[in-house]
């Protein structure tokens, strides 16, 4: 029971601590969705999912995610299917055996802005955009790092040669990358009215990204502390009991 305890515990808790890659130093958010408790912001999942569409859809991929599956962020199913209409998909083969296209789908995947990993790197000066579904799993620091990285653009320092093709990034390890800076302030206007300032946009898309990457997160805390809760309960009632039973033989001895 007590392993069990263990696991159940460290399940509640947010995965990026055991991410890969090496953790870099860099701002540290008190993120809604932290902490066993710890739920996603649908306003801010939804300005994040703005910003994505509208700054990092035309470079970065999310193949892990549905159309369908932004009713996590509140939309309902007729709004999915107006958003997804706007998309073309490639399909088929038709009846004569030709690929066509379409307009999306809700069960369709995010549609990549490439057709494939050359033609992206072509495209991008041999870089490759990463695909950006599980990105805050796969950078040590998690979503703090992420955030980091996107209001880490800063004037390079005079003596630092920066070559073309990159970046001057204050939290990126070795601070020169080959992504241009994505966010410059006001690149989108909120349908909320909120200022979209770099680290507003920032903070909504990184908070996006967080959920893209664990849509099951808030399931799967409430799951663990209902889980913990009814351990909890039977670990007392079983100590009443067997105080209890032990109670009558301890008197039959004595």
């Amino acid at each position: 029971m007590h392993k069990l305890l263990v696991i159940l515990v460290l399940c509640l808790f947010p995965l990026a601590s055991f991410s890969a890659g090496p953790a870099v130093k860099g701002e540290t958010v008190d993120w809604s969705f932290n902490g066993p408790f710890g739920k996603f912001n649908k306003s801010s999942l939804q300005r994040g999912l703005q910003v994505y569409t509208e700054v990092c859809s035309s470079c970065h991929s999310l193949k892990y995610i549905a159309y369908r599956n932004l009713s996590d962020l509140g939309y309902n199913k007729s709004e999915i299917k107006a958003f997804a209409s706007n998309f073309t998909v490639t399909d088929g083969p038709n009846d004569d055996g030709e690929m066509f296209e379409r307009p999306g789908m809700p069960a369709d995947h995010f549609v990549s802005p490439y057709p494939n990993m050359n033609a992206a790197r072509a495209a991008n000066g041999g870089a490759y955009p990463p695909d950006l579904s599980l990105i805050t799993k796969a950078r040590g620091g998690g979503a703090d790092y992420l955030y980091s990285l996107l209001i880490g653009y800063k004037k390079p320092p005079e003596n630092l040669d920066v070559r073309e093709g990159l970046y001057y990034n204050k939290y990126y390890s070795g601070n020169l990358i080959a992504m241009p800076q994505p966010l410059y302030g006001d690149d989108v206007t909120y349908a909320d009215g909120t200022k979209a300032s770099i680290e507003q946009m920032a903070s909504d898309v990184t908070e996006f990204l967080a959920w893209a990457a664990e849509p099951e997160m808030e399931v799967r805390k409430r799951t663990g502390i209902a889980a913990i809760t009814f351990l909890l309960i039977m670990a007392v009632l079983s100590y009443l009991a067997k105080q209890q039973i032990w109670a009558n033989v301890k008197k039959k001895q004595i």
